[in-house]
């Protein structure tokens, strides 16, 4: 038993200097390999910010993501679960760990008036043409991305274990993450012990990132409702019903069910972000076309929404005195996605290496968000994979003093206006997905 202790002892003494949580240690290497490369990725940056491609169509985004994991050493199957690309790396015998980028725009004429600003113009699902532009920090994301591969990689002495890079498409519409899925992501390529990934945020300084445990962002709900009504003259309404003050009422009605219908502490969003429907001035429609978003922490209240607006939308459709075949019709996209619930365990693993690496007051805690994101999808199979997400500072110091001096508010996400602070952000988000890599990998 005596000599059982002392080895015991001894083969924790001399553990191996990568299984040592050592972030700070390598912290000067890492940042050597950043400034070393930053002239690469930021031409890398500006380079998908000019060419934006739309969700489902990253065909030219994929190949570049695809040739720079190659070059860099990495193991890679392209055009995966449509245009996914899978960088795998081995490195002895550890955990696995899978870190992901999203890749799609959005279709947003930039105002931005960078010099690398994107011009770019394409045709969206419907064929009309819409400008494009990286309004939500993806192209940022891919950078950090390739310099967190490319650090990884030439650090490769002081961790061990499996890592994972995937660049997923159409995360805008939450449809890549599935597709990568459907496509045998984790039945072709080993299964990850832990999910990592970032967000750029527009509301927090450049240098800091921003981390909670549990609920990060919200699920994500599309809904489309038709509205029925018997159209006719707009100077003899008696005759008809008209399906625009039947959406009205419908529209006032949905306020009614986060106020009333949902606990007080439960959170939830109902959102009819676009409503549409007849021809002109003196003519009553015989239809109306509605789109809702629904945001929640909880698939029983998410179901417990739809089923309420189903409920009320029969409801005024009866009360205008239709019939069944013109009850509005429900109808419930697949652009959908539960909530990021980052794992306790996994999230204070990543804080502690971010303390260590980018220092104590460089950590935000935050609150959650009723934005979506499909990262989520990879830790809700039935391998039950924890995930952590984090938000990536974005915004200089200098232009949010000159904000709130001005008593304005900073262009958001999604906002034409939308730019991040490239250097420090870059720097910061491929600093901190590295040190949080290292650590897992340290156990």
């Amino acid at each position: 038993m005596k000599f059982k202790f002392i080895t015991i002892f001894l083969s924790i003494l001399f553990i191996p200097t990568y299984m040592i949580s050592q972030s700070n240690h390598l912290l000067p290497d890492i940042e050597k390999i950043i400034d070393t490369n930053y002239k690469s990725y930021y031409e890398f940056y500006k380079d998908l910010h000019q060419n934006p491609e739309l969700s489902l169509y990253e065909q030219e985004t994929s190949k570049k993501i695809a040739t720079k994991l190659k070059e860099i050493g990495y193991n890679v199957t392209d055009n995966f679960g449509g245009y996914g690309v899978v960088g795998i790396l081995k490195n002895g015998k550890g955990p696995t760990l899978l870190i992901r980028t999203d890749m799609d725009a959005l279709p947003i004429e930039e105002k931005t008036n960078l010099d690398y600003a994107s011009t770019k113009i394409t045709k969206d699902n419907e064929g009309v043409k819409t400008p494009i532009m990286h309004a939500c920090g993806h192209d940022m994301h891919m950078t950090v991305f390739i310099g967190t591969a490319t650090t990884l990689f030439e650090m490769q002495k002081h961790w061990k274990g499996t890592l994972i890079l995937i660049a997923q498409p159409a995360e805008e519409v939450s449809k890549g993450a599935k597709a990568m899925l459907k496509a045998g992501l984790f039945e072709k390529f080993p299964i990850p012990d832990y999910c990592l990934a970032l967000h750029v945020n527009p509301n927090i300084e450049s240098g800091k990132v921003g981390l909670n445990s549990g609920p990060f962002f919200a699920s994500v709900d599309m809904l489309d409702i038709t509205v029925f009504g018997l159209g006719g003259h707009g100077a003899i309404p008696d005759k008809t019903v008209d399906p625009i003050v039947l959406a009205a009422r419908m529209v006032l009605a949905f306020q009614t069910i986060v106020s009333r219908e949902v606990a007080p502490l439960e959170t939830a969003v109902v959102t009819v972000g676009s409503i549409n429907g007849g021809t002109k001035h003196n003519i009553i429609p015989d239809k109306v076309k509605m789109q809702l978003t629904i945001r929640t922490y909880s698939n029983d209240l998410r179901n417990k929404i739809i089923e309420s607006l189903k409920r009320i939308s029969k409801g005024i459709a009866i009360s205008a005195g239709l019939e069944e075949d013109k009850y509005p019709i429900v109808f419930v996209r697949d652009e959908n996605a539960p909530p990021v619930l980052n794992d306790v365990e996994l999230t204070k693993k990543v804080k502690t290496a971010f303390e260590k690496i980018l220092g104590e007051d460089n950590i935000i805690e935050v609150q959650p968000t009723m934005a979506g994101e499909d990262f989520s999808i990879y830790g809700n199979t039935k391998e039950k994979v924890p995930i952590c997400m984090f938000w990536l500072g974005a915004v200089s110091e200098k232009k949010i003093a000159e904000y709130e001096k001005n008593n304005k508010m900073l262009p958001s996400l999604h906002s034409p206006y939308f730019s991040p602070d490239v250097e420090k952000t870059m720097k910061t988000g491929i600093k901190a997905m590295s040190g949080a890599a290292m650590s897992i990998f340290s156990n």
